[in-house]
């Protein structure tokens, strides 16, 4: 996300351009901001997001649960809201062996 260098405010994406809604400030995308884009037409409530799920960054915490898919013990895990927010959050794993991914409810 970028935000205007001249309020401070959130810009958005308009016809090529990063441009401030309240003071009107506009540039131009560079190409790597380009590829950083992902334009998504609709989520279902199902669906599982990943943002820049080619890259490899293991920043995610761990813990021991058994994968359902290879029997490994050990699975990276986040939570994410999808549902309304006073509903709890749903947790996601997903082992570091096979990459399987699966969710919990509280």
């Amino acid at each position: 996300m970028m935000f205007c260098p001249k309020c401070g405010k959130l810009m958005k994406s308009r016809d090529g351009k990063l441009t401030c809604a309240k003071c009107g400030y506009a540039e131009e995308i560079s190409s790597a901001e380009k590829e950083q884009m992902k334009k998504v037409a609709y989520m279902q409530e199902n669906d599982i997001l990943i943002v820049d799920e080619d890259m490899d960054i293991e920043t995610k915490p761990t813990c021991a649960i058994k994968c359902p898919n290879c029997g490994h013990g050990i699975a990276e895990w986040w939570l994410r809201q999808l549902r309304s927010a006073d509903e709890s959050e749903v947790r996601f794993f997903r082992c570091t062996k096979c990459k399987h991914t699966w969710r919990e409810y509280d």
